[in-house]
């Protein structure tokens, strides 16, 4: 059960650099995140998956040298978009278009409406809502792992200028936003690992507007 799954989760503080994830509990990983709900469907983001340890370890001293960084299995990297471009928006309606095999009117007027409202805007408001559309895919990836009995360590701890020079994303027109160690807790060596999870109680939590 995925509550349960979820329950079992947590930010693990130390890997097991022995331990590799299998190559399809990866995917799957890598799937919930391609799969997850994005405004208008324009999918904003790119999914890096770092396996190179030269490079995980260029991007530990930039990580406040986490260790999960090198001792992870499989290191995502989140990257949004810089801009919202006409070509970018384009080539994801043109790719609805010729996947679902018709056009619509409406669908076109929307088309119209989004290169009329988001070229326009500044680039650092686009690439701001870009990266709320990947944050929203960090989750879905969080919880595929723990569904799969795979940890993970969501983290913003890390130099975005930096990352984004060691991986050239600028020049990909991208963002890095935010990493994802995937891999398997060293239990022993970790010392958040048989602490409680604390989170508010529903009633602290949940406003119902009935």
């Amino acid at each position: 059960m995925l509550l349960e799954k979820l329950n079992w989760r947590y930010a693990a503080k130390k890997m097991d650099p022995s331990k590799a994830v299998a190559e399809d509990k990866v995917e799957r990983i890598i799937e919930a995140a391609r799969l997850a709900p994005t405004s208008s469907g324009l999918q904003p983001f790119t999914l890096l998956v770092v396996t190179n340890k030269e490079i995980r370890e260029k991007i530990k001293p930039i990580a406040w040298n986490q260790g999960q960084i090198t001792d992870c299995s499989h290191l995502l990297v989140f990257a949004a978009w810089d801009n919202y471009t006409a070509d970018r928006i384009n080539g994801m309606f043109d790719l609805v278009n010729a996947e679902r095999n018709f056009t619509s009117e409406g669908w076109e007027n929307y088309r119209k409406m989004l290169l009329d409202t988001y070229p326009q805007r500044d680039p650092q408001v686009n690439f701001e809502h870009a990266a709320r559309q990947a944050y929203i895919a960090l989750g879905l990836a969080t919880a595929a792992a723990a569904f799969e009995g795979v940890d993970s360590t969501p983290m913003e701890g890390f130099d975005p200028a930096a990352l984004d020079e060691i991986l050239d994303l600028r020049a990909k027109g991208l963002r890095s936003v935010a990493i994802l160690p995937l891999g398997y807790r060293e239990a022993e060596n970790d010392w958040l690992v048989n602490l409680k999870k604390v989170r508010r109680a529903r009633e602290d939590f949940v406003i119902d507007v009935k």
